[in-house]
């Protein structure tokens, strides 16, 4: 617990993610790293020397999903919890029958997060991203779009100016797996009917199998990224670029 809130914390800090008088909502969908984010924010609030607030919002994507066991998660972390009901997945699935939900499910998700955090007056958007995620994020742009791109560490949105802001960048998705197993954490099936056949399971098991050769591709895609092509990675706090031997579990 207190190594995955410093790696956190040094995310936090690289980034300037977090400052005084934040409120933050935390995009929790039931899965584990959503799960995880939240139980190691709700676990720096109590010691970071910023004060911030915090809440847990969740999207009902309408597929009946039972989420009593997060809001008993929330409690226990004494964290408020929202959910907002929406009829999303019936809108794509079973009425527009889209042969590529993904995009618009994406898009349709987020203007409802969007729109429940500014109701609620929260200023900040946290999200479970994290460090594998950024890498096949990378590596997807580059296959099917031929260009150099990522997620940022930090994301200013013009239009709502919600700041997305992404804690866990510094955490491998193993030790995510690890730690979700290790707290118990009440991790609700996705019920979505397209899971797991996506382009983005496509580009895992890539760089799994690539990773099985060239042993420090995540690190050295990672590294790449912070110091160039991409000037919005690279870490401007009071901490060095961590190794891989740092981040892992």
């Amino acid at each position: 617990m207190q190594k995955l809130m410093g790696l956190v914390r040094r995310c936090v800090d690289d980034y300037d993610m977090i400052s005084a008088g934040d409120r933050i909502a935390v995009g929790v969908s039931g899965g584990k790293d959503s799960l995880v984010l939240l139980v190691l924010l709700a676990g720096l609030r109590k010691y970071f020397n910023k004060p911030f607030e915090l809440e847990a919002i969740t999207i009902d994507m309408g597929l009946g999903m039972d989420y009593g066991p997060i809001q008993t998660l929330c409690n226990e972390l004494a964290v408020p919890y929202t959910i907002v009901r929406t009829e999303i997945a019936p809108i794509i699935f079973d009425h527009r029958k889209e042969k590529n939900p993904c995009s618009m499910c994406a898009k349709m998700r987020r203007g409802a997060l969007n729109q429940a955090i500014l109701d609620k007056g929260f200023n900040k958007l946290a999200l479970g991203h994290h460090y594998d995620d950024a890498v096949e994020t990378f590596m997807m742009n580059l296959i099917f779009e031929g260009r150099i791109g990522c997620f940022q560490p930090v994301t200013n949105l013009d239009r709502t100016g919600i700041i997305q802001i992404r804690p866990m960048l510094y955490i491998h998705e193993r030790t995510v797996d690890n730690f979700a197993v290790r707290q118990n954490l009440p991790i609700i099936e996705n019920r979505c009917p397209v899971d797991k056949t996506t382009k983005r399971e496509e580009v895992k098991q890539l760089v799994f199998n690539l990773s099985s050769t060239y042993p420090d591709l995540k690190e050295r895609i990672f590294g790449a990224m912070q110091r160039y092509p991409l000037p919005e990675w690279e870490p401007h706090g009071r901490y060095k670029r961590p190794t891989g031997d740092q981040l892992e579990d």
